[in-house]
């Protein structure tokens, strides 16, 4: 699924506001400090005319030395150093600002697109996943144990633990999680909690429901007009670093279910990329529900994390309703 020329253009839109508001912060940052650190500007003035007048100086055929330049333009930047860290600002305070450092804001990292433009296209083609808004709210410093007792609280801590080692090893240690489990218990979340870190390190993460994913694939598979489209698709889905299929059992299962999703599991195992599965089912019923293949890769290839207890959501949702009911 190709980008359009509408959506490529939008995509670069985007980093131009972004490289744009990062030079209205650094402009704002000099001229705080020319106003507070006195001799700062007239140290920035004197570098100005040191390049300005050696340049002039070369054109009008001048022989000279440029060592000679490039020691009195690093005494001036160790002045201007000086005065900075000794009135108190760190010394990078005056350095661009850049939301992708790797790219410098630009898209690019040479001829290459960098993993932030990769993960920018994910997005734009599969905005309906909905992953940018998901990973606003999901995030572990929000995660708590405090509705879950004994065996259930047990597999809580154990999943989570089993999703920080996940993310820790993710460079280097090829996985699979296939969190499951009954309804409300955390699986979603913590599977959007483990993209949202992944995302933060410039990893590339798509997400679809189980629904989603599938509805996607069959509308682009029976339409022959489609192809290209669908083998953008398929490239997407093996290539991308993390794969989530959130609520596994949750689509209407058939044959063209069954195929695509062995399909997708097998050539990512192929290719070592790591996929994520949530599912209400239990592991008897996915071996009911699908092939005894799938069950077979699943079970073989993915850390099995069950998480039990009550209905999180359910808890949430009569909480706030009596104190809706209290104010």
């Amino acid at each position: 699924m190709p980008l359009t020329n509408a959506q490529y253009d939008q995509i670069m839109h985007e980093y131009e506001e972004r490289r744009a508001l990062h030079r209205q912060e650094l402009e704002e940052r000099q001229r705080y400090v020319y106003e507070n650190v006195p001799g700062y500007k007239d140290l920035e003035d004197q570098t100005a005319t040191a390049s300005v007048t050696f340049g002039k100086r070369l054109l009008s055929g001048e022989r000279l030395d440029r060592s000679a330049l490039r020691q009195e333009l690093a005494e001036l930047a160790r002045q201007k150093l000086l005065l900075l860290t000794e009135a108190g600002f760190s010394s990078d305070y005056l350095d661009m600002g850049y939301t992708c450092q790797d790219c410098k804001d630009t898209g690019y990292v040479g001829n290459e697109k960098c993993h932030c433009f990769k993960q920018k296209i994910i997005e734009t083609l599969y905005d309906k996943s909905n992953l940018k808004m998901l990973t606003k709210t999901a995030n572990f410093k929000l995660m708590s144990d405090k509705y879950y007792q004994g065996e259930d609280l047990k597999r809580f801590h154990g999943a989570v633990n089993a999703a920080e080692d996940f993310i820790n090893n993710f460079n280097s240690d090829y996985q699979n999680l296939f969190i499951y489990g009954t309804v409300g218990t955390g699986k979603s979340f913590l599977s959007t909690c483990i993209a949202n870190e992944l995302l933060k390190k410039g990893h590339s993460v798509i997400y679809f429901s189980s629904t989603g994913l599938f509805e996607l694939l069959a509308e682009n598979s029976f339409d022959y007009r489609n192809k290209q489209e669908l083998r953008s698709i398929y490239d997407d889905l093996y290539g991308c670093e993390l794969l989530i299929i959130d609520d596994l059992g949750t689509e209407r299962t058939n044959s063209f279910v069954a195929s695509e999703l062995f399909s997708c599991l097998n050539e990512r195992d192929i290719r070592k990329k790591a996929t994520i599965i949530t599912t209400n089912l239990s592991l008897e019923e996915l071996q009911m529900t699908y092939s005894d293949r799938i069950f077979s890769r699943v079970t073989s290839n993915y850390k099995l994390l069950k998480l039990s207890g009550q209905d999180i959501r359910k808890i949430k949702k009569i909480a706030r309703k009596e104190s809706e009911d209290f104010q």
